[in-house]
């Protein structure tokens, strides 16, 4: 039976169908199967399926917004019993993010928060007109592997240099690694400031934070 199961929680994050993947996620736990089994085997692949689709054109941005929502609501339900075993989800890395100071973008940024969370990582979203030295005494404090600073403004992309300068002051770098987004921003740019990498979408942002953290 729980291979049908694996696969409709699969479909249910692809399909982006929020209530019937937290139903899955129920009836998982009914079952007794492992909640970090059910989100490995099961939910996991659906927004790895969705990631691939997008990267080649066949899926679009709604979907997987809406594939990053199932994905959550089936953790939320998974939760509970993850913290009565006492397992916890892998973290594949902490990182801190955010949209640049005098910038207040924020729909890729959300979108980025949602699938590195979606795909385990620990995120620490910093939201939006962000100061410089708000990314790294956050960095900091929970000890980040990986900053990312959004911006989608060619007079606030600057800001993105000043982040990693604070960075560099604070003797964060090179252990913590900064990535780059947003509209203007360009793989030449991220390269002149120093940045570790850069990224035009969340999935891209997803394998670069893999790449990052040795994953």
């Amino acid at each position: 039976m729980s291979a049908d199961l694996f696969e409709s929680m699969k479909q249910s994050v692809i399909d982006g169908d929020e209530e019937r993947s937290a139903e899955l996620a129920q009836q998982a736990l009914a079952q007794g199967i492992d909640p970090l089994v059910a989100i490995n085997a099961g939910f996991v692949l659906g927004i790895n399926h969705v990631g691939e689709q997008f990267g080649v054109g066949e899926m679009f941005l709604p979907d997987l917004m809406l594939a990053a929502e199932a994905m959550k609501a089936a953790v939320a339900v998974l939760e509970p019993e993850m913290k009565r075993r006492g397992t916890q989800r892998e973290v594949l890395g902490r990182v801190v993010l955010g949209t640049v100071k005098g910038d207040i973008h924020e729909i890729g940024k959300n979108l980025v928060a949602m699938m590195l969370s979606a795909s385990g990582f620990e995120v620490h979203d910093l939201g939006v007109d962000v100061p410089f030295q708000k990314f790294a005494e956050k960095a900091r404090e929970v000890k980040a592997d990986i900053v990312g600073v959004s911006a989608l403004l060619t007079t606030t992309m600057t800001g993105q240099k000043t982040v990693i300068e604070v960075l560099d002051d604070m003797g964060l770098r090179p252990q913590v690694k900064v990535i780059v987004g947003g509209a203007p921003v360009t793989r030449s740019w991220a390269q002149e400031i120093g940045a570790d990498g850069y990224s035009e979408d969340a999935m891209g942002a997803v394998a670069l934070a893999k790449k990052l953290v040795g994953k």
